[in-house]
């Protein structure tokens, strides 16, 4: 018989809790791409991405205020691209794997990163996120409260000047955007296509870059290209700040770790507004993303909507999300993020 709640519309909740690992067998039957239902998100979000770029640029001729403010708006649409690359690089967004590879690598010049270097640093977080001994490769590096005590006076200024809310979301998304892409760091001995990869999508930047500077000059560059890639890269990292970096997350010793409990207890359901839901992709259902990486973004929300246990669980909304900007070590002891100001009450260090 049909409950009060579910004749009214509310979110079914499952009998009975599930392990992490009992999900994957569940999520399997949300992975199957809809080709054409694939194309359609390309193309809702690359054409109104370069009309838009194009917008901006003619009203430049008209406000450079204007032209500025249309092209911050549009880094929206760049994260929402950038979010298709991702799950190209997952080999969710189509059946066929050249396709995705190759529609990857397109979109990794607009987004200014180099597909297969992203691709392989990407599947290392996924293959180790939540484990202590797989820190430092596509995540925002972490330190427990122990090896923050280990350190010395200049490497605790280090890690503090890391974690400052100024170099993780205002430098940093230049740095590793502008910079740190233009070379596959952490990955230079992984072969030739991870060099291939770096050095074509650096020529499909340049190339972009020059034509930009040969038909409007410096302006269309310095107000049109820059905001864009800009706030697209911010956001993008504050995304996956937020999808780890909250109070409960879940880290472990490396004999401790499991990839289903670390994926689904590690990775927060950052719930927000329907049209940041939409420029997002989805992304911020990470936590069932992390427990099964080849459903296309736009079934993540049949997932939630057949299961009330991972509709509930890691809900971090907006506001709740800006006190995670504060957290900055892992609590063995208590297992949770703690603030410098915590960790000092708490044990006394500096």
């Amino acid at each position: 018989m049909t409950s009060q709640t579910q004749m009214e519309g509310a979110i079914p909740v499952d009998p009975a809790p599930r392990s992490a690992a009992s999900w994957v067998r569940v999520l399997a039957r949300y992975r199957e791409p809809n080709t054409a239902r694939s194309w359609f998100e390309i193309g809702v979000s690359l054409i109104p991405f370069l009309a838009i770029w194009a917008l901006a640029w003619w009203l430049l001729s008209v406000s450079y205020w204007a032209g500025f403010a249309l092209a911050c708006f549009n880094g929206l649409f760049l994260v929402r691209i950038f979010c298709i690359q991702h799950d190209c690089g997952h080999g969710s967004f189509f059946n066929n794997r050249v396709l995705s590879d190759w529609i990857g690598r397109a979109l990794g010049v607009l987004t200014l990163t180099p597909y297969d270097v992203w691709r392989r640093s990407h599947a290392l977080h996924h293959a180790g996120s939540g484990n202590l001994q797989k820190r430092g490769m596509g995540d925002v590096y972490t330190l427990t409260v122990e090896e923050y005590r280990a350190r010395t006076w200049f490497g605790r200024l280090r890690y503090r000047a890391y974690r400052h809310p100024l170099v993780l979301f205002v430098i940093g998304p230049a740095y590793l955007f502008y910079l740190e892409n233009r070379l596959p760091f952490g990955l230079m001995a992984d072969g030739w296509r991870i060099w291939v990869s770096s050095i074509c999508t650096n020529i499909g930047v340049a190339l972009s870059v020059g034509l930009i500077l040969y038909f409007g000059g410096w302006g269309p560059l310095l107000l049109v290209f820059v905001p864009t890639t800009l706030i697209a890269a911010t956001l993008g990292v504050w995304l996956f700040y937020v999808q780890h970096q909250f109070e409960e997350t879940h880290w472990d010793q490396a004999e401790d770790w499991a990839l289903h409990d670390a994926a689904l207890h590690g990775s927060s359901h950052y719930v927000m507004p329907r049209v940041l839901q939409w420029f997002t992709a989805n992304i911020g259902i990470h936590h069932v993303h992390h427990l099964y990486s080849r459903i296309p973004f736009y079934r993540l929300s049949e997932v939630l909507r057949d299961h009330g246990e991972l509709a509930q669980a890691q809900r971090l909304s907006i506001a709740e999300s800006i006190a995670c900007a504060r957290l900055h070590l892992w609590d063995e002891k208590e297992r949770r993020l703690l603030s410098f100001r915590q960790m000092r009450a708490a044990y006394g260090i500096a």
